[in-house]
């Protein structure tokens, strides 16, 4: 597997890598790429010289994974945005490689925080389906992951939890927003 750059003229990695983002959402978070078209304008928007955008792939040139970077704050904040791996290729260290790879990228940059939001849509936390006002930090520290949520996955890289926007999605689907330090 290599991890590199995704740029505008590769086409049929565009492709590949906007077939993978389409495949990958559409049934879980239906709201996300509602459409391959859709899908394909999100990876052409991760193409602009302020963002980063790479992939992974394997030795016959298959896109595995995805991964983009979108400069916030001057460039001291990137979010990653977004992270998708192929469903047959998932559990393989393929999503850690580019969040390792994406960090690297974001520190040649000059950034020092990557954050990411870990939207709970389908009640896979105890933070979905429950009204989190008035004591939103109470449930954040008490969250259970249900049903396989990302946010754990983020956790093993070093990420923490530094909030939520309740209702983000909808009454009882928030977005979990957690970030990492990248100061060395």
């Amino acid at each position: 597997m290599e991890i590199c750059n995704l740029s505008s003229s590769k086409s049929i990695l565009i492709q590949q890598t906007a077939t993978l983002l389409f495949d990958s959402f559409k049934e879980h978070w239906a709201t996300a790429w509602t459409n391959l078209d859709s899908a394909l304008q999100e990876v052409h928007e991760s193409l602009a010289p302020d963002r980063i955008s790479r992939i992974a792939v394997d030795d016959n040139g298959t896109v595995l994974g995805w991964i983009g970077g979108i400069s916030q704050y001057n460039g001291n904040v990137w979010e990653l945005h977004p992270l998708v791996v192929h469903s047959e290729f998932r559990h393989r260290g393929i999503g850690r490689a580019l969040v390792l790879d994406l960090e690297d990228k974001v520190r040649e940059r000059g950034g020092i925080t990557l954050w990411v939001g870990t939207d709970d849509e389908d009640n896979m936390t105890s933070l979905s389906g429950v009204n989190l006002y008035p004591k939103v930090w109470e449930h954040i520290i008490n969250i259970k992951n249900l049903r396989n949520h990302p946010y754990e996955f983020y956790q093993k890289l070093g990420f923490t939890i530094v909030g939520v926007m309740p209702d983000a999605n909808g009454l009882g689907k928030p977005d979990i927003y957690m970030a990492k330090s990248l100061r060395n």
